[in-house]
């Protein structure tokens, strides 16, 4: 039985440090201990990849998003950013958990929709340190008006799939996001 060891060696490769992995048979001595050979990618497809499959339908979900959404001007971060608002206020640090989105990407996001005057910023009644963050008059409205496209751009991403594999696809992308 092969196990690989802790044992790394680094080598320069195109200026970039390589590593290597050291292989023994399990149950031999340190005697037996050999390097593994050389990686090689095999049968590795990377066409076959779930990173390249989700990146491809990330690009496809991209596309529709862009062709069918009502509002061309609006990103797909804008407009998940809207869609949360329209639940109610929201600090900028919680819309960016709960859009997942990281601090300078949100921080972006929100000031883009402020420029279109979609959004107001109000201090929080209970914490004065604290500001929220709220749909203007104008985002709401936005955000209503949004919601027949933006159906219809997940009855298109979807369309290949029969109503079973859509359920599927979405109940393991919720497990694995």
């Amino acid at each position: 039985m092969l196990e690989l060891i802790g044992t790394r060696t680094n080598s320069t490769v195109g200026g970039k440090g390589a590593a290597s992995m050291s292989a023994r048979i399990k149950g031999a001595g340190a005697s037996a201990a050999q390097t593994a050979p050389p990686e090689t990618t095999g049968d590795y497809e990377v066409t076959e990849q779930i990173g390249h499959l989700i990146r491809r339908a990330h690009q496809r979900a991209s596309a529709v998003f862009q062709e069918t959404l009502s509002d061309p001007s609006l990103t797909p971060m804008q407009f998940a950013a809207l869609m949360k608002l329209a639940d109610g206020p929201l600090s900028q640090n919680h819309l960016g958990r709960l859009t997942a989105m990281d601090p300078a990407t949100v921080q972006g996001v929100i000031r883009r929709l402020e420029e279109r005057g979609l959004i107001d910023r109000r201090a929080d009644e209970r914490d004065r340190r604290r500001t929220l963050l709220t749909l203007s008059a104008e985002g709401r409205a936005l955000a209503e008006a949004l919601v027949p496209s933006a159906e219809a751009v997940s009855r298109k991403t979807l369309a290949p799939l029969s109503a079973a594999e859509q359920a599927t696809l979405i109940r393991l992308l919720k497990r694995l996001a």
